[in-house]
């Protein structure tokens, strides 16, 4: 295992580096942050210095070569918006969308998960056509739709819980809900469909062959090897709930990563970007790594393999 993750984490900065070529080369052919920047007040001179500052007056190649310079040493340059260093301003917003990511996750997993052996237990009864139908209809339903639902509901109807911003307890329970409900449906269904495979298998058999009662076979036979379909879903989705975080952080006013990138992305900071983006690709890449070095502690079989 020590020796899988070694080679992980050699091929990790090659492919950290087409992302950040991507996104270097990808920023620098759809604007000039210099036009957002400088009003048309600004003078010939003001342009000039701001452009150079930016190195945005040498070709790309050359531009590039000066970015990844700054880049070995941790620069990734000032913000254009806050007027600090890059890197700086999308760390200080990370324990947000690690808070907030966290915490949809794990909300995610325990009800999905649940839910799922609910189905599986009872399979074919109501309680399994209602959760199962309910996870379909909310493969569907979009994230940004059901969290201005509970704003209208909770927040605004009700006031049980805060509209928006970052505080107690109370400002996550919103964002949190509205982020896992990206990953619960598709968590319900799989866990529903690898119990009820794994249920029919010869060692499930034999447990039950020797007394054990159906819940202890179901929590330390059935249910341990049935995650590795759940987990090799989380691994490829967790992508998918980043992008969702930027969507969610954006509905709640939520100060993490996510609504800084979006603003950055419409205000031109390129550096922000740069360093957002980078920062989200090496939480992605390790992210990945963990559960596939969960996934072999799980399973013997992949390990071997």
């Amino acid at each position: 295992m020590l020796a899988y993750a070694a080679r992980r984490l050699v091929i990790l900065p090659l492919s950290l580096f087409l992302v950040v070529m991507v996104t270097f080369v990808v920023l620098r052919l759809t604007g000039n942050p210099v036009d957002i920047f400088l009003d048309v007040t600004s003078t010939p001179e003001q342009v000039a210095a701001l452009t150079e500052k930016l190195h945005l007056d040498e070709p790309i190649p050359v531009q590039f070569l000066i970015f990844l310079r700054d880049l070995v040493q941790g620069d990734f340059g000032q913000s254009l918006q806050f007027n600090e260093p890059a890197l700086q301003t999308v760390l200080q917003r990370l324990g947000g969308t690690l808070q907030l990511a966290g915490t949809g996750l794990l909300l995610a997993i325990v009800l999905g998960v649940t839910l799922g052996l609910v189905c599986a237990v009872w399979r074919d009864r109501l309680a399994d056509l209602v959760i199962s139908s309910l996870a379909v209809a909310g493969q569907s339903m979009p994230s940004f739709w059901l969290g201005i639902l509970l704003i209208q509901l909770f927040a605004l109807n009700l006031g049980w819980l805060p509209t928006s911003g970052a505080g107690g307890w109370r400002h996550i329970i919103l964002p949190a809900i509205t982020l896992a409900t990206i990953l619960l449906p598709n968590i319900v269904l799989i866990t529903r469909a690898s119990v009820l495979e794994m249920s029919g298998e010869q060692f499930v058999i034999a447990a039950r062959a020797k007394g054990l009662s159906r819940l202890r076979v179901l929590l330390t036979h059935v249910l341990p090897v049935s995650l590795n379909p759940l987990l090799s879903f989380l691994g490829i989705q967790i992508g998918t709930l980043m992008g969702g975080s930027i969507i969610t952080e954006t509905i709640f006013a939520w100060p993490g990563v996510g609504r800084l990138m979006l603003t950055s992305i419409s205000n031109r900071d390129v550096p922000v970007v740069e360093a957002g983006v980078l920062v989200i690709a090496i939480g992605i890449a390790l992210t990945n790594l963990a559960v596939d070095l969960l996934q072999m502690l799980i399973d013997p079989r992949i390990r071997r393999h």
